[in-house]
């Protein structure tokens, strides 16, 4: 689905503050800076998208690019890697990351098992810690504790004041949870108020999916996610199996905002549910 979509629809381009530039329409959302000494970029959506973003990067200005941040392995925020690479990029990201990338991993969720990437499509510099590169502007990094994924990572660019939370944060959809590598309900939770806590009111934050949004935007995922959470954990503590709780519609007051993408209330119902105790 992701790919057809990809491969249907154009890129986007929206300028957002301070040179910063969103581009849609390759699977996750995509960041970039252009610069004289090559551009920052931040994801680089699917394979299949390669043609349409490399027209679009040379719109802006920015046909090198000289650093690529992954916020995590999934395949709609990396399968633009290799090409990206192969133009003189860095790939930077977490050591899970790098790990997760160069394993092969069965999603259930997905029914779906992912291989190793070539080496060519592998993060070539890893951070662990917070740490700031610059590519015409300061762009400070920042790994998340483990909750959409092991090894998420934000990109902030500082004097733009732009965020980008990759997949911790969805706005107005749903998010996938990868249990598979360490991505818990409470995960997301914590990393969510990370989010809050990092924006003033006057940022942009640019989430994996879904538009650009505010500090507000952040907070009302924190809030759904915190809702549904609760309400599932209720039904489970009562011993009802997983069907049974799907069944009871636990996520119906969120549903006509938060639950018309690719993640869908039944679905997230089942991953909030794996995660609660």
């Amino acid at each position: 689905m992701i790919n057809a979509d990809a491969a249907r629809n154009p890129i986007t381009v929206t300028p957002l503050r301070g040179g910063v530039y969103l581009l849609q329409g390759s699977g996750g959302n995509i960041g970039v800076l252009p610069s004289k000494d090559g551009a920052f970029m931040v994801d680089a959506g699917v394979t299949v998208s390669r043609s349409k973003l490399e027209g679009a990067l040379h719109k802006i200005g920015a046909s090198r690019v000289r650093y690529l941040v992954d916020t995590h392995w999934h395949f709609d925020h990396t399968g633009g890697n290799a090409w990206v690479h192969k133009h003189g990029a860095e790939i930077i990201a977490t050591p899970n990351t790098l790990r997760n990338l160069s394993r092969t991993i069965r999603v259930a969720e997905w029914a779906h098992t992912f291989t190793p990437v070539p080496a060519a499509a592998r993060p070539t510099v890893t951070v662990s810690s917070e740490k700031t590169f610059t590519a015409g502007q300061s762009v400070r990094l920042r790994p998340y504790s483990p909750g959409h994924t092991d090894g998420d990572l934000s990109a902030d660019f500082t004097k733009a004041n732009v965020l980008f939370t990759g997949d911790t944060f969805w706005n107005g959809l749903y998010p996938f949870i990868d249990y598979e590598t360490g991505g818990s309900i409470d995960g997301m939770i914590r990393d969510a108020n990370q989010n809050i806590a990092m924006v003033g009111g006057d940022t942009i934050v640019v989430p994996g999916h879904g538009p650009a949004g505010k500090r507000a935007d952040l907070v009302k995922f924190r809030d759904m996610l915190v809702g549904i959470r609760h309400r599932v954990a209720d039904l489970k503590h009562r011993g009802l199996t997983v069907e049974q709780t799907i069944a009871a519609k636990p996520t119906q007051p969120f549903d006509a905002k938060w639950g018309q993408g690719l993640i869908g209330p039944d679905l997230f119902t089942k991953l909030v549910y794996r995660g609660v105790h």
